[in-house]
């Protein structure tokens, strides 16, 4: 049971892990594109299977489609997204500038990260409520003892500390990339 917990729990972590990968921290990265889904034809796809994303510098990333006739509509999602960027098409390519950040722009980024980091706590928080209503009833059921139900509370408990301070460590460690310039 503890394993199957830790097991999900560690997929809240990588879920928020995958979030903070989205905030751009002042260098081009591919992953602040990840969330952009494009109009193709009348389906909603992911922006990375309609082109290839590259970072040829610090500063740039470059989209270049596979097919040229959706440039069009790669250029709105980008522009609509909540990327925040102004794409550039030369006819081939589509390039994206990455301006430095300003303090009021990190600080506002840093509050984002909070919010996705305590997103991921809640989560990890639900998988504890269900595994503990899943304990009561085997309590209830008369499964397992009384002491046997407090002591597997009791490690459940622990075990969302430790996922918890692993969010609060990837939270920290994601301020610091951001504050820094």
């Amino acid at each position: 049971m503890l394993d199957d917990l830790k097991e999900s729990m560690q997929k809240s972590v990588e879920a928020t892990q995958r979030s903070f990968n989205t905030l751009r921290t002042g260098r081009a990265n591919a992953a602040i594109l990840d969330r952009v889904m494009v109009d193709y034809y009348g389906t909603e796809t992911p922006l990375f299977q309609l082109a290839n994303i590259s970072t040829p510098d610090a500063t740039t990333i470059t989209i270049q489609p596979y097919d040229k006739g959706s440039m069009g509509q790669i250029e709105r999602a980008i522009s609509l997204s909540d990327v925040g960027l102004t794409p550039n098409n030369d006819g081939q390519i589509i390039r994206l500038n990455i301006p430095q950040l300003t303090e009021e722009r990190r600080k506002d980024l840093v509050k984002l990260a909070g919010k996705m980091a305590e997103e991921g706590k809640v989560a990890i928080r639900n998988i504890r409520r269900d595994a503990i209503d899943d304990v009561r009833k085997q309590e209830k059921n008369s499964d397992i003892s009384e002491d046997e139900s407090r002591g597997l509370q009791d490690d459940i408990q622990k075990v969302t500390d430790q996922f918890t301070e692993k969010i609060d460590g990837l939270l920290a460690k994601k301020e610091k990339d951001i504050m820094t310039v």
